[in-house]
């Protein structure tokens, strides 16, 4: 009986133990992480299984869905007392940061750590080591890890970008043989256009924290800013000869980053040291990823009170299952797999031994924001005559935590942006005020301030990206905090029944949303070429006109639903003689034809180029577009198109279809061409041409004499002077034409030094004259050269129109000031 009795207590036992203990990576998945890529429903599927395992120490919480409609979830890693008051914990951290109220602070609350994985889709070692992380921290044999939870919430996305990481996954497994290839110049080496690094639109999100303008990241940054962690990892690959990367950063730092962000960051990276050190594996600090874009996975969070760090392993696409190294060492995935695990454990330890440290500093960062200590401007002012404008704003500082109001007092002296200058506040009709003492005062700042200091030239990314710039608006910065009142709501349109017509106006995206939805649903839409006036009142030129005669029978049922879905008031028309300007049956009132689009991509294009164009037709116009191979543009019938879009890209076979995209513009097409297309076009005899960089360099003369004496260690800044990373100019522009409809100023960002030709049969829309440099870093050599030159432009070629857009109105689609440019030409232009 006491036998029987034993045996049963054992089974019991086991049966408990085994229930509350996690499968390892290889039990769940049959092979160690590394011995293979794993799909990404694969790595949710083992998540999952560890928190059924152990439900005491791991939550798995999905956070939304890809556009491929994969699953975005988060893991919550913590012991049992911690996650069972893990809603306690979150709503205290937000205390903290005085983003919400409440009793008094938690006297044990743990420090968070955010650790993110696979951002690019093909950089894929990191969702592996993702799962031998998780194991590690609930692995009951792993006394390190219980030891650090004590203290520490560990928060785990395993893969941020599922779409991408499922395509460079499915594509290495169909080309890697039984035994995988360590060659590089084997095939599964060299994944195809246009590779797994971005999601569904081509768009790469490790650019996107800030912006939020893909679906993916808003529905993982609603989840952040729930949290706002103390620390935040980003995991990455690079390319597979570099040893691998992690903190301290390297220069240029934006100013705003702390002593203590500074100085916990080499913390970090010592003790990820000591780890690589002991196993003999190289690694390099301070160098090429520097801390200034704001939209990073280690920018965004230092703004926003965190240790925002990125991480990189010698890998990319280009590593699969091994490859071999320029010093002849093999690289295999289980050893990419190792070092991120690694410095992933690493981390939290870094965290847990200084978690008292960590909780007080981050309470000083918000609650020197609070009080706007240090900051130059106490308030941000924007102002417009369109309020869908200054929507468009109150979205993006909503998604970003950040409040906002209207004016309260329109009487003060400022910066004002668009000048340079100390001005007397003029307002445009709205405003939209944003007062620097504030919780998120930090992000606030970086977004808006009208020029970033820079501590080196060398840097990663644009240099320049001020909202009223870049999403040009008028706006203000006041050193002296004004009163703000509480934010209008969005007023309703008022439905309009007319029997004759109605006038709406285009002043924004908006407008071309709804000019988008009236056309694909057969409305007649008309514009006006020039201003005119009706019953006292001026209508400006492009404005839309929708009248009764010759439409569709539910034409006034339809506008007014597009109005409602747009924020849009339609006014009503009751004749077609005006005041002033042109009467609707003059030649100057232009019907809108419902354009066929095609836009080019595939290998000849710039995938992230193509992507935005996709994206903006999509998700923003939801209007039909046509996607064709750049490398099939001769075999295609383009009579039975009106538009094509040449995005970004080297056009390799364009030269043997040059002459049947001149038939088709001389035909009565449209050509856009963009970014470097507009250089390819250029060497094909368009008519545009680039002007010539040498024609004003000057001889040389004693002084210069050793000007090509450089040294080798100087190399990467002697390219300096001739470099543009991305800065932004002020472009002067011909309101005349309907390319520039909408606009009164407008602000490009340029990112290469190219510069075009006024044209001389042709509508320089769009030009830089001398001195319109606005922010951002030009090089010196460069500088002089950024002047008298077309940056937008339109040409009539036969019964067609050809477009040049020679820099990107849609850059990264955050760049809101140049969305309607691009919608004109595609559906004014050419009319």
């Amino acid at each position: 009986m006491k036998r029987n009795l034993l045996l049963l207590c054992l089974v019991l036992l086991h049966t408990v133990v085994f229930a509350q203990t996690a499968p390892s990576p290889k039990q769940f998945l049959g092979y160690e992480p590394g011995a293979a890529f794993t799909p990404h429903y694969k790595i949710a599927g083992y998540f999952k299984a560890v928190a059924n395992a152990v439900p005491n120490m791991v939550k798995v919480e999905s956070y939304g869905e890809t556009y491929e409609k994969r699953e975005l979830l988060v893991a919550y890693i913590a012991t049992p007392e911690n996650l069972q008051r893990l809603e306690a914990i979150r709503n205290n951290n937000l205390q903290q940061a005085g983003i919400k109220s409440g009793g008094a602070p938690l006297a044990d609350a743990p420090v968070i750590v955010w650790l993110s994985y696979n951002v690019h889709g093909n950089e894929p070692s990191s969702s592996e080591a993702a799962m031998k992380t998780l194991y590690a921290l609930v692995d009951p044999s792993n006394a390190q890890t219980k030891q650090w939870l004590k203290n520490t919430v560990v928060i785990i996305d395993p893969c941020i970008n599922p779409d991408g990481r499922d395509r460079y996954v499915n594509w290495f497994n169909s080309v890697v043989g039984k035994t995988y290839n360590a060659d590089p110049q084997s095939r599964e080496h060299n994944e195809p256009w246009p590779g797994g690094r971005t999601n569904h639109y081509n768009f790469d999100m490790n650019r996107d924290w800030a912006w939020q303008t893909q679906k993916e990241t808003v529905q993982r940054m609603k989840k952040y800013n729930e949290w706002l962690p103390q620390i935040h990892v980003d995991f990455h690959e690079q390319g597979y000869n570099a040893p691998y990367y992690f903190a301290p950063a390297a220069e240029p730092y934006h100013e705003v980053i702390t002593p203590w962000q500074r100085q916990f960051q080499v913390e970090v990276g010592r003790n990820n040291a000591k780890y690589f050190d002991k196993n003999g594996w190289l690694y390099f600090t301070r160098e090429r990823f520097d801390l200034f874009y704001p939209s990073y996975g280690d920018t965004y969070p230092l703004y926003n009170g965190a240790i925002g760090m990125t991480y990189e392993q010698g890998g990319h696409s280009r590593g699969g299952l091994a490859v071999v190294k320029s010093d002849e060492d093999t690289l295999t995935l289980t050893d990419r797999v190792e070092h991120h695990y690694t410095t992933s454990l690493a981390t939290v330890e870094t965290a847990s031994l200084n978690a008292a440290k960590l909780l007080k500093e981050y309470k000083q960062f918000f609650d020197d924001n609070i009080i706007a200590k240090n900051a130059p401007y106490k308030t941000y002012v924007l102002t417009s005559k369109d309020i869908n404008q200054l929507q468009t704003v109150a979205e993006l500082l909503d998604k970003n935590g950040i409040t906002y109001g209207t004016l309260g007092n329109k009487t003060f002296k400022a910066l004002n942006y668009f000048t340079g200058k100390e001005e007397n506040y003029k307002d445009e009709g709205y405003s939209l005020a944003v007062s620097a003492a504030q919780p998120r005062g930090t992000l606030l700042r970086v977004l808006f301030e009208p020029k970033s200091l820079l501590s080196d030239s060398i840097t990663y990314d644009i240099t320049a990206w001020a909202i009223p710039y870049s999403f040009n608006i008028k706006g203000y910065a006041v050193k002296e905090k004004l009163a703000i009142d509480a934010f209008p709501k969005t007023n309703v349109p008022t439905v309009v029944s007319s029997s004759y017509g109605v006038l709406i106006p285009y002043s924004s995206v908006k407008s071309v949303q709804l000019l988008s939805y009236l056309l694909t649903k057969k409305v007649k839409v008309r514009y006006a070429e020039k201003a005119f006036t009706y019953k006292g009142k001026e209508y400006s030129r492009g404005t839309l006109i929708v009248l009764k005669g010759g439409n569709i029978d539910e034409w006034n049922t339809q506008v007014n639903t597009a109005c409602q879905k747009f924020n849009i008031q339609a006014e009503i028309v009751e004749s077609g003689f005006m005041d002033k300007g042109a009467d609707f049956g003059s030649p100057d009132i232009h019907l809108v034809h419902a354009p066929n689009v095609v836009l080019l991509t595939g290998e000849e294009t710039s995938s992230s180029a193509a992507g935005e164009v996709w994206s903006f037709f999509d998700q923003t116009l939801n209007y039909p577009l046509t996607l064709i191979n750049a490398g099939d543009i001769g075999r295609v019938n383009l009579k039975d198109y009106d538009v094509v879009i040449l995005p970004d890209g080297y056009y390799r076979s364009l030269k043997k279809s040059n002459d049947a995209l001149k038939s088709f513009v001389e035909g009565g097409g449209k050509l856009i061409a963009m970014e470097n297309a507009v250089s390819v076009l250029s060497e094909l005899d368009w008519g545009i041409k680039k002007k010539d960089k040498d024609k004003d360099k000057d001889a040389k003369d004693d002084k210069n004499t050793y000007v090509d004496l450089k040294k080798y260690s100087e190399r990467e800044r002697d390219e300096m002077p001739n470099a543009i990373p991305g800065a932004i100019y002020k472009i002067d522009l011909d309101e005349t034409h309907p390319l520039a409809y909408g606009y009164n100023d407008y602000y490009t960002l340029k990112q290469d030094g190219t510069a075009y030709e006024f044209l001389k049969d042709g509508w320089n829309v769009g030009v830089i004259k001398k001195e319109n440099y606005i922010a951002g870093f030009v090089g010196s050599k460069l500088k002089p050269k950024l002047q008298d030159g077309l940056v937008f432009g339109v040409q009539d070629m036969g019964r067609g129109t050809v477009v040049y857009l020679a820099d990107d109105p849609l850059f990264r689609l955050f760049w809101e000031g140049g969305k309607l440019m691009f919608s004109n030409a595609v559906f004014l232009v050419g009319e």
